[in-house]
């Protein structure tokens, strides 16, 4: 009899490519919306943090399809929440020296950004914490 072990849900290629195309849409989405890979939004800081997510959802992104799973959907939970985060944020108070989303709720970039975001964080999450119930590898 041979010894047959299901691979993990975190391990298998299908969520892995799922959650790394996910995190580029994320990054896509977010290089629209600033008027391309090398520009930067104004403020300074915003354009920045778009940047900073941008290399983020890549590297999450890499690691994901590296195998790298626990460091992966780690990342990638952080790439779905920070841009949800900043999108209250952004449309609620307002945010220094950057009000021109206030009360933007609609945008349809914005809503299209939630809900990737949305399905990354819930693909995310779950596979995350399964790998970190299994313990160290």
């Amino acid at each position: 009899m041979s010894d047959h072990t299901v691979e993990p849900p975190e391990a298998g290629w299908a969520p892995r490519w799922a959650g790394a195309l996910l995190c580029l849409v994320v990054a896509g989405v977010h290089v629209v919306d600033q008027g391309g890979i090398t520009a930067t939004r104004d403020p300074y800081y915003i354009g920045i943090a778009y940047h900073v997510l941008e290399i983020a959802a890549a590297v999450a992104a890499a690691l994901l399809l590296a195998g790298c799973v626990r460091a992966g959907w780690l990342l990638a939970a952080g790439v779905a929440a920070g841009p949800v985060l900043g999108y209250i944020l952004s449309r609620g108070p307002g945010l220094p020296h950057y009000r021109d989303d206030v009360g933007n709720w609609t945008e349809p970039l914005g809503l299209a950004s939630l809900a990737v975001e949305g399905a990354l964080f819930l693909l995310a999450v779950p596979l995350l914490a399964h790998s970190l119930r299994r313990g160290p590898r």
